[in-house]
């Protein structure tokens, strides 16, 4: 079973309640006809309700609850809450009720008061327009210190990780972490590969250098980072700084950082900064012909992912069970 099948096992299992503020949005439609069929995940689409179904005309939402925003009888009880929220920013009352007529806006006021368990959207809207609502009213979980990004990647016939499945973090959102934020994407991605991947994550902090092979101030930075990470998840199994072939491949790891817990058998890769993140699952993508599952949202209080505006109905039925699972596992 490959790891998109887990994980949509996983979500038919413990069914949650997702959010999808792209109410009339035809690919976002077809995909909620699936979820809906296959039991995936129960779903509110948001936006007008007539509209709604003349765009859904021959498909089959009639399990999915939708919700007009601005007929909604908790728009107010949003709005306050909204308000009361960002009145040290400056929000005004009259402010804070109209954003709440945003499905983008009041579907992160679901989440954030349990009414849903996640939220999926980005099909038409921006990255920054799906996080910025979230940032503000979701916020992040507690003792987290930034929201980040990982790939699950699925690599045919290799021996490496495990069994050929590997989580790359962070490919997606922070361009040149602290140490500070390094750390707290490490632990994040380690949740991640436990509660999507069903692995137990073993955590390298990837470098040029391999425990002190090389000074400069960029392997000075994943030190730290790997300290941190060290002293805020004593439990995790760790190390760092640890060049790439020593992170993952037995004969190297034992040679370069040898009696490391991590060296030779890391399934957690890394990133020091998003030009590495990036290049480097791309690279692993197209030259081993790996699947390459996300960007998947991590550091959030509640679950919220995004969609490229280039996704498919398929991309967008995984990302709900993806986001339900996550659901799953908060705490």
């Amino acid at each position: 079973m490959s790891v998109m099948d887990n994980i949509i096992q996983k979500a038919k299992a413990n069914k949650k309640k997702i959010v999808l503020p792209e109410g009339t949005e035809p690919r976002t439609l077809k995909a909620a006809e699936i979820v809906l069929k296959e039991g995936i995940a129960d779903l509110v689409l948001l936006g007008k309700e007539e509209e709604i179904r003349e765009k859904a005309k021959g498909l089959d939402i009639s399990k999915a609850e939708i919700v007009d925003p601005e007929k909604s009888p908790n728009l107010e009880r949003y709005a306050k809450e909204y308000y009361e929220l960002r009145k040290n920013k400056g929000m005004t009352e009259e402010e804070a009720e109209r954003l709440m007529r945003d499905p983008m806006y009041y579907g992160c006021m679901m989440v954030k008061l349990g009414d849903v368990d996640g939220m999926v959207s980005g099909a038409i809207h921006a990255t920054a327009d799906v996080f910025r609502p979230a940032f503000q009213i979701i916020k992040t979980a507690p003792n987290v210190k930034v929201v980040s990004s990982a790939f699950i990647m699925e690599v045919p016939e290799c021996k490496y990780g495990s069994d050929g499945v590997f989580i790359f973090a962070d490919c997606a959102i922070n361009p040149n972490p602290t140490a500070e934020e390094l750390a707290a994407i490490a632990i994040a991605s380690a949740h991640t590969a436990k509660v999507l991947a069903g692995i137990e994550p073993k955590v390298a902090m990837l470098s040029f250098s391999t425990k002190g092979s090389a000074s400069h101030e960029l392997v000075d930075k994943v030190k730290r980072a790997t300290e941190i990470a060290k002293e805020l998840a004593p439990d995790l199994l760790i190390d760092g700084e640890l060049q790439v072939d020593a992170a993952i491949v037995k004969e190297v790891g034992e040679l370069k950082a040898p009696g490391s817990p991590v060296a030779g058998q890391a399934n957690v890769l890394i990133f020091p900064d998003l030009q590495a993140g990036n290049i480097g699952y791309k690279l692993v993508q197209r030259l081993a012909k790996a699947n390459a599952i996300g960007p998947i949202s991590q550091g959030l209080a509640k679950p919220v992912n995004d969609l490229s505006r280039g996704c498919s109905v398929e991309d967008i039925v995984n990302v709900i069970a993806i986001t339900s699972v996550q659901a799953q596992g908060i705490v």
